[in-house]
């Protein structure tokens, strides 16, 4: 088997903001919270798991199949604002904090040029990348960049030491005083439902129906659960390197564009090094994977090609990425349309959720690929953590 579509998964969550989430979470709560990044871990191998089984059974992508089985043209409509505005403008939204930790990574590494230089570079090398349209082109990249950044924060993990019994006790499930957000926080840097788009997506542009179905979604199956469990490794590796450099001190507000000089007096002048290569690393990733999940979703929900070499959904892709790179260079305060996606997200993820699960368990699209009872009886907990999950963001964007 070839490792490839759930890398790219991997490489669209571990961005900036879940280094951001799990350096807090690790130095306001050390190794406590573990037990949140397995439930997550699990949780986002089922959803990613059956939105690669959709694309691979029926060379749908979730957004084309959400658009052809909606009948009622009311709910079609809802529908296509929904996803459009939660993961086409989110993707954009959360495209400038990409840039900017990728910047921020690439700064600390070479201080000596300008800051203001970088965020073009980048973009500009991303755009390249997305213009090929190639998907060997771009997974490779994105292969080398997430063995790249595994290598990096597993090291600082080795480096820090943690003690094994405290990292053991982590995986209790347990909810210190003040961590509800913090918990959530990590959930939902993980479980994101514009990866759910973009994984059937890829999926689905190479689905062929002469090669032996059962055997492809195995292997699909197989790649999607080492490509998300090392996603968890490298999120736990940084949650826990924190933990054993900040819980317990006074060090201030921690966040990943900090975290690379703070680790310096722990493990020596090449860490803060090692941290800021991660960072880098963690942006260049997801700022390719963002514009490819945002141009899924809107061409799929109009009806436009989903082929990645469609001249007008790389133009998507371009513009997801420019508006990014724009917030980033600029200095704009990218905050009012980040809340409008975040709350747009947590309205569409328990719907697409319900919505992918329903999907799957329908014979009349997924033939003989449907859901297993047992499988259904799984993720029944899952979706109801998603709503509460929801139902909190969007209580806290609210009030």
């Amino acid at each position: 088997m070839r490792l490839g579509p759930g890398l790219l998964v991997t490489a669209a969550f571990i961005g900036p903001g879940t280094i951001t989430t799990a350096s807090v979470a690790g130095a306001n709560f050390g190794f406590a919270l573990i037990w949140t990044l397995l439930f997550s871990v699990v949780a986002t191998i089922l959803l990613q798991s059956m939105a690669a089984r959709l694309g691979v059974a029926t060379g749908l992508d979730l957004a084309s199949a959400l658009r052809t089985t909606i009948q009622t043209p009311i709910f079609k409509a809802l529908a296509a604002i929904l996803v459009i505005s939660a993961i086409g403008i989110g993707s954009a939204a959360y495209e400038a904090g990409n840039l900017t930790g990728a910047s921020l990574g690439l700064q600390e590494i070479m201080p000596s040029i300008s800051p203001i230089l970088w965020t073009p570079l980048i973009a500009i090398l991303s755009a390249v990348l997305l213009y090929t349209g190639k998907h060997k082109v771009i997974e490779g990249a994105l292969i080398v960049l997430v063995v790249l950044m595994s290598l990096v924060f597993i090291s600082t993990l080795v480096m820090a030491a943690p003690p094994l019994g405290e990292v053991l006790k982590g995986f209790i499930p347990s909810l210190p005083e003040d961590s509800l957000t913090t918990v959530l926080a990590l959930i939902g840097t993980t479980i994101v439902p514009y990866n759910l788009f973009l994984h059937s997506g890829v999926l689905a542009e190479k689905h062929d129906s002469s090669k032996n179905i059962d055997k492809v979604i195995k292997e699909t199956n197989l790649d999607t659960s080492i490509s998300i469990t090392l996603g968890g490794i490298i999120t736990l590796a940084i949650l826990s390197t924190a933990s054993v450099a900040f819980y317990g001190t006074d060090a201030g507000k921690i966040s990943a564009a900090n975290m690379a000089v703070q680790l310096e007096p722990l493990l020596g002048g090449m860490a803060h090094y090692f941290f800021a290569i991660g960072l880098c690393a963690a942006g260049l990733t997801s700022a390719i994977t963002a514009p490819l999940a945002g141009a899924y979703a809107v061409c799929g929900m109009l009806g436009w090609s989903t082929q990645m070499s469609n001249t007008r959904f790389k133009l998507v892709a371009i513009v997801i990425l420019v508006f990014g790179a724009l917030v980033a260079s600029l200095g704009l305060d990218p905050v009012a349309v980040i809340i409008f996606a975040q709350a747009a997200n947590g309205l569409l993820l328990p719907i697409v959720t319900c919505y992918l699960v329903w999907l799957v368990n329908q014979k009349s699209v997924m033939k003989g690929y449907t859901n297993s009872l047992l499988l259904n009886l799984v993720i029944v907990p899952v979706i109801l953590l998603i709503f509460g999950l929801s139902l909190y963001k969007l209580s806290n964007l609210i009030f």
